[in-house]
């Protein structure tokens, strides 16, 4: 079970770090949205140590670490609201520059300032 939920995070780092190193805004949303998850699936595997329980020690039941889960629910949420704000950014640039490449973007960019240096030697 361990191996199998090692493999899982590995997978959606990987594929996270893949998608972050693309030069489309939304491909590189979804890695950062990848990764989260993963960071979240390692902090929740770290709670699954079997032990006396963390509150009150019962004889014969084993529960998990509240305090895992209470950070991951916090990270969770953190995470979706990051997501959220990543996205409204991410389609404002795409309407505003018809494009969410990081190249063409720089193009556009470089394209803008020149024009500007040449506004500013005519004046």
């Amino acid at each position: 079970m361990i191996l199998l939920l090692s493999a899982v995070v590995a997978v959606l780092f990987g594929a996270g770090t893949f998608l972050m190193l693309k030069t489309d805004l939304l491909r590189v949303v979804f890695g950062m949205v990848l990764i989260s998850h993963a960071a979240n699936l390692t902090l929740m595997s770290s709670g699954l140590t079997r032990g006396r329980s963390p509150l009150y020690p019962l004889p014969d039941e084993e529960i998990s670490d509240p305090l895992v889960q209470a950070l991951t629910l916090t990270a969770l949420v953190i995470g979706f609201g990051v997501t959220a704000l990543l996205l409204g950014l991410a389609y404002r640039v795409y309407t505003t520059h018809f494009g969410a490449d990081f190249d063409r973007l720089a193009e556009q960019e470089a394209r803008r300032e020149a024009e500007l240096e040449r506004e500013e030697v005519s004046v």
